[in-house]
């Protein structure tokens, strides 16, 4: 039997020429399927000029349903406040036995956001209608983001990994102003509550299925660390019935990268965003992509949306009119929109830095091929066992085994990294797509990528073969900044200079969380701005 700590000991561009233009015609022939996200219009190529135009006006407007949107959804439903929560994708209801997502192995037209082909890196190729799929990709210069479409935002997608990180790594990584003693006091155990994390079960983790993860625990120790078990917000009792044969395996054959087809995690839409429509006070408008935002000569906030069919084609064209504007689109989605309303004079005074101050979390994803016993196919997840290599004299790292759902036994599995480094990278306006492009050098993120793999390969042994899969295509599921804390936002995430405007999610963070991955950071932010703004402001 293995047993494992229940947490750390310590209180836890490519420049070349061809490759530039290869991206520049790849942007122009995918303009509309990029402009077809949060922050571009939907639909542009078939929208036709008799699509009809609807004006509203809302006390409340919330843009986005993933961690940040979530919790603000919640926050002022609870406060009694009417909102209208915009979200583009679909909502992605599963319950036992369900198949709503698509798989890994052999995905179809739902795993990819207004996408022809798969979007995730090692997907077998193959060609659809285009959908409103789980899973976008945004293009960028040097690196892509990739992050959940749907109700629920990226915690459809990603693995659940919630991890507070100590004082140390909040100072050295979130911006100045922020409390941690009222964060490891209050606002992680908030979220904590709501997302119930727990560790991996002594008896799930002895299973066949988890096998992978008891190697890399194995080598952990080997190495001289201590392995922990991860927190998860994960039903487990879900997993057990899938390794009984009383549900089609999910979390059991690790086939959750597009989604898990299992009712036992705990995403936010089936915490926050329930907790927000059960107050009666939140409505919740899916496939509404917003393509702008601006301010009126009043001083109110105009939001431009498209509203879509799954198919990508405009079916109404509205503009809705609020007083409190809460921008909770992740990243990619929020950055977008005040770099796109900033070039066009949408918004006047806008902070000259938004844009920029971001990073990829430090995330670095290696292919593992081991040199002993094989992890097999198929295996457990979601990641379960880590090392919190905090102490580090490279620089904090946190490693965590990323199992994999391969339908036969490659002696493969995976490994991922986070890290802290410098925030260098900034989104640009493109006038001939109309979007803000991400602009980004793997040089900026050097010293982690270096930190992460020495770490890796003292840990697995120099016969074990270790393939930095990032080298290949390298993208991020952890985008973090473009409308940081203390250069675009107060600490209450208001942007400055702009009454009744509110950044509430990653685009917050200068570039990294503290060698974690950021979910539970993000959920913390969302609730202390919260706190802050419905006692301070008029909504």
């Amino acid at each position: 039997m293995v047993k494992l700590a229940d947490g750390p000991t310590d209180d836890p561009a490519t420049t070349g020429s061809s490759r530039q233009l290869s991206r520049r015609t790849a942007f122009k022939a995918a303009a509309t399927v990029i402009a077809a996200g949060l922050a571009g219009r939907p639909g542009m190529a078939t929208a036709a000029p008799t699509v009809p135009a609807v004006q509203d006006r809302r006390r409340a407007v919330v843009i986005g349903t993933g961690f940040g949107g979530g919790v603000t959804a919640a926050r002022l439903g609870r406060a009694g406040i009417d909102t209208l929560v915009l979200e583009r994708g679909i909502r992605w209801t599963v319950g036992p036995g369900t198949d709503t997502f698509p798989h890994y192995t052999h995905p179809d037209r739902r795993a990819a956001w207004l996408s022809p082909e798969p979007v995730f890196t090692g997907s077998p190729p193959t060609r659809w209608k285009p959908f409103t799929g789980i899973l976008d990709r945004v293009r960028g210069q040097g690196i892509d983001i990739l992050c959940g479409a749907g109700v629920g935002g990226g915690s459809l997608v990603y693995g659940g990994t919630t991890i507070q990180p100590n004082e140390r790594l909040f100072t050295m990584s979130m911006p100045s102003g922020l409390d941690f003693d009222a964060f490891d006091r209050e606002y992680y155990p908030r979220v904590a509550r709501v997302l119930k994390p727990s560790g991996i079960p002594d008896d799930i983790l002895n299973t066949p299925q988890y096998k992978g993860s008891r190697i890399w625990a194995d080598a952990i120790r080997a190495a001289g660390m201590q392995p922990w078990r991860v927190p998860l917000p994960v039903d487990w009792d879900y997993v057990r019935k899938e390794l009984r044969g009383e549900l089609p395996p999910s979390f059991s054959n690790g086939d959750i990268l597009y989604g898990a087809n299992s009712p036992g995690k705990n995403t936010v839409d089936k915490t926050y965003i329930a907790e927000a429509e059960n107050s009666g006070h939140v409505e919740v408008a899916i496939l509404h992509a917003v393509r702008d935002i601006a301010r009126t000569a009043d001083g109110a906030w105009r939001v431009f949306v498209d509203e879509i069919t799954t198919d990508g084609d405009v079916r109404t064209r509205k503009e809705i009119t609020t007083d409190a504007l809460f921008l909770g689109a992740g990243s990619a989605g929020t950055s977008r929109l005040l770099v796109k309303a900033h070039a066009k004079g949408l918004i006047p005074d806008l902070p000259e830095d938004v844009g920029t101050r971001w990073g990829n979390n430090g995330d670095r994803i290696f292919s593992w091929t081991t040199s002993g016993e094989s992890p097999g196919a198929e295996q457990g997840g979601p990641a379960s066992v880590a090392v919190a290599d905090w102490d580090n004299p490279q620089g904090p790292i946190t490693l965590i085994n990323g199992n994999v759902p391969f339908p036969v036994d490659i002696r493969t599995t995976s490994l991922i990294g986070f890290g802290i480094g410098t925030p260098a990278g900034r989104f640009v306006y493109d006038n001939d797509i109309d979007d803000a492009v991400l602009h980004w050098s793997q040089g900026d993120d050097a010293a982690v990528t270096a930190a992460i793999q020495a770490r890796l390969q003292n840990i697995v042994g120099a016969g074990s073969v270790l393939l930095d899969t990032n080298t290949l295509d390298t993208t991020t599921y952890h985008p973090l900044g473009g409308a940081a804390i203390g250069s675009v936002c107060d600490t209450a995430g208001r942007v400055l200079g702009q009454k009744g405007l509110y950044v509430m999610d990653g685009a917050l963070i200068p570039g990294y969380s503290g060698a974690c991955n950021p979910s539970m950071t993000i959920a913390a932010l969302a609730e202390h701005n919260m706190d802050t703004i419905l006692k301070e402001d008029t909504i």
